[in-house]
C-alpha cells in the first residue's frame, strides 16, 4: 500500500489547541495568560513575540490611551451612522469605523513615525549626542521638507493650537522609563527648531508623539497604524455604546437630510468635452 503523503505543516508561535489544553507564545493560556498578562501587554507580546517590560508596557498603553477616542471624529460619526443603518451588525459599525483610519486621522502615528526612522536612516556616524546636535538634524530634516513642499507628520493640530495635552505626558512617561530614544528626541527637537524654517509655531500633535513612542519601542513600521487602530477600536465601542444609550446618529443624519439644497449639475473640468466626443 502506498504511503500517504506528509500533511502539511502550518507553524506558529500564537495560539495552538489540544484536547485539553490552549498555548499561547508558548504559554499556558489558562494558566499563565489569564488573568496574569494585561491586554496592552499582550498585545505588545504578540506582534514583537517577546515579553515587554514594565516600563515597556507602561509606555505602549499611554499610546493606546492617548489614541482611543477623540469626540466625534470622522471615525466616530461614521460608526454611529452605521449602527443607526444596520444595527444588526455592530461589526459593521466598527468596520467602518475603522475603515476611516486615514491620512488625515490614526495614520499619522504611522507617517510620523516613518518621517522619523528615514531620517534618522540617512545618519552615518550615529545619533547626536547633545541637544545641539539633534536640533541641527531638526532643522535640516525641517528645511529638506519645506525645499520638496512636503508636510512634516505630527505637527500642527486643528483644535490644540497652543498645544497638545498629550505630548508633555508622554515625553514625561518615556524618560522616566528609560525609553526616550531617538525617535523621541529627534521629535522634540523638530518641536524647538521649526519657527526657525516656517516663520510660526505649531504644536506637536499627540498622533505624531505617539509615533515617535512605537517607534522608539522598537515596533515595527508596518504595524503602527494598526496600532492606532487597536486603540480606537476601543473607543468605538465607547461611541456604540453611547449611542445605544443616548441616540444622536438619527438626528446627524436628519441634520443633512433636511437641509440639502438642489443646485444644477457642475461636471467636472472636462466634463462637457467628453460628453459632446
Amino acid at each position: 500500500m502506498p504511503e500517504k503523503p506528509n500533511a502539511p505543516e502550518y507553524p506558529t508561535a500564537l495560539g495552538a489547541s489540544s484536547l485539553d489544553s490552549i498555548t499561547l507564545l508558548g504559554q499556558d493560556l489558562a494558566a499563565d495568560v489569564m488573568g496574569e498578562v494585561g491586554f496592552g501587554e499582550l498585545a505588545f507580546w504578540l506582534a514583537t513575540q517577546r515579553r515587554p517590560t514594565s516600563g515597556e508596557t507602561r509606555v505602549f498603553e499611554a499610546v493606546l490611551a492617548a489614541l482611543a477616542d477623540h469626540g466625534f471624529t470622522p471615525t466616530a460619526i461614521t460608526a454611529r451612522l452605521t449602527y443607526l443603518s444596520a444595527p444588526d451588525s455592530i461589526q459593521g459599525a466598527i468596520a467602518a469605523g475603522l475603515l476611516g483610519g486615514g491620512s488625515r486621522f490614526l495614520g499619522v502615528t504611522e507617517d510620523c513615525g516613518r518621517f522619523l526612522h528615514d531620517a534618522l536612516s540617512t545618519l552615518e556616524n550615529g545619533h547626536p549626542t547633545d541637544e545641539t546636535g539633534w536640533d541641527e538634524l531638526a532643522l535640516a530634516t525641517v528645511r529638506s521638507r519645506r525645499e520638496a513642499r512636503e508636510l512634516i507628520p505630527g505637527l500642527g493640530h486643528h483644535v490644540h493650537k497652543q498645544g497638545d495635552p498629550r505630548t508633555p505626558r508622554l515625553f514625561q512617561l518615556a524618560t522616566e522609563e528609560g525609553l526616550f530614544g531617538p525617535h523621541l528626541s529627534l521629535f522634540a527637537a523638530i518641536g524647538r527648531v521649526h519657527p526657525q524654517v516656517l516663520g510660526s509655531t505649531l504644536p506637536l500633535n499627540g498622533a505624531g508623539v505617539c509615533g515617535a513612542a512605537l517607534a522608539d519601542l522598537g515596533l515595527p513600521l508596518d504595524l503602527l497604524r494598526a496600532f492606532a487602530l487597536l486603540a480606537r477600536t476601543a473607543g468605538l465601542i465607547g461611541q456604540l455604546a453611547e449611542e445605544m444609550r443616548n441616540p444622536v446618529a438619527n438626528d446627524i443624519f436628519l441634520s443633512v437630510d433636511l437641509n440639502n439644497r438642489a443646485v444644477p449639475p457642475h461636471p467636472a473640468d472636462g466634463g462637457e468635452a467628453s460628453a459632446s466626443g
